[in-house]
């Protein structure tokens, strides 16, 4: 501890000459909270000794990402990092007893000037900005609308803050209407704590990683549709869907990769990203013996959801196309 502040007596002249030791009066407000949160990490750090060892460069963001999940009972380890991305890692946790899980997955985005966010132009258009608390920015909040226009620094902490709110809050609605998708449990300003797929070591694998069996196919086929379905049902499309986005384990699909939702009502490009969706899953489909025409399930969904009648969804035709006849 004495290490700690004496660190502190080095760094007092960054905060200005209120808080300098030799100075009559009480640190400024700058010092105090740096050296409150500093020394709140610095306990966190040496409660938490992971199994997990993390690079050099990993170590701090990762301790400031999951530190407060650790603080508030939610894991008590991480394992291993079992996805790397450009955007974001994801680690497999062990949860807290209180949980009800043995285990979590972490998606922790990277720090702004490590990471390459996708660009979300097209899927932002028709859905409103979410603040860290998943409320709509209003616009009569100038301060954040003028900062997101000029594209500040902080202006791109708040589109960032937004992109990874549409992720958590998906998951919410999709997971309590029952959709195959990881279950979400907690959220802070650079990661998302959710249900976890895989084992200690190694996470589900996606779809485009695995050969089906012929009795799998048409059944996982038609559970991806069932969740598509549920996605439209509630305006939502999911953007980025293939055999990329959909994890394989147990003989289970789950649906990952949420931040660039679509606005199936308020977005112009909503149904050309529908059926790039429908597309990548019936490409991967029809390799695995299920072919169908997707051009044919894109219209049916879509006068469904056009006319908002869901009373019978007749998407699936009654028989699949044979492999020669099968064409995107």
């Amino acid at each position: 501890m004495d290490e700690t502040l004496d660190k502190y007596d080095l760094q007092y002249g960054e905060f200005g000459d209120d808080a300098s030791p030799s100075s009559k009066r009480k640190p400024g407000k700058a010092y105090k909270n740096v050296m409150v949160r500093e020394l709140e990490d610095a306990v966190v750090k040496n409660a938490l000794q992971t199994t997990y060892t993390p690079s050099r460069f990993e170590e701090e963001w990762l301790l400031a990402a999951l530190g407060g999940f650790y603080q508030d009972n939610f894991i008590t380890d991480v394992l291993a990092k079992v996805k790397g991305g450009k955007e974001a890692n994801v680690y497999c946790c062990l949860a807290h007893g209180v949980i009800g899980t043995e285990l979590l997955a972490a998606k922790v985005y990277r720090p702004r000037q490590q990471r390459n966010l996708r660009n979300d132009k097209m899927y932002r258009e028709g859905r409103p900005t979410l603040k860290s608390d998943g409320t709509a920015v209003k616009g009569s909040d100038g301060r954040l609308i003028r900062a997101m226009n000029k594209k500040t620094t902080f202006g791109k902490e708040v589109q960032h803050t937004s992109w990874l709110m549409y992720e958590y809050t998906t998951l919410a609605t999709l997971h309590e209407a029952g959709a195959s998708v990881p279950k979400p449990y907690a959220v802070n300003d650079n990661t998302i704590l959710m249900g976890y797929m895989g084992s200690q070591t190694a996470g589900a694998p996606t779809l485009h990683e695995i050969d089906l069996s012929e009795d799998e196919s048409l059944p996982l086929f038609q559970e991806v549709m069932r969740n598509i379905v549920l996605m439209l049902q509630r305006d939502m499309i999911h953007g980025d869907l293939s055999a990329y986005n959909i994890l394989y384990w147990e003989g289970e699909i789950t649906l990952i990769d949420f931040p660039q939702v679509t606005n199936s009502r308020n977005n112009e490009n909503a149904q050309m990203i529908l059926e790039r969706d429908i597309t990548r899953v019936c490409e991967y489909f029809a390799s695995q013996g299920v072919a169908y025409d997707p051009q044919e399930i894109m219209e049916s969904l879509w006068y469904r959801h056009e006319a908002n009648d869901w009373i019978r969804c007749e998407w699936l035709p009654d028989a699949p196309l044979q492999e020669d006849e099968f064409t995107i």
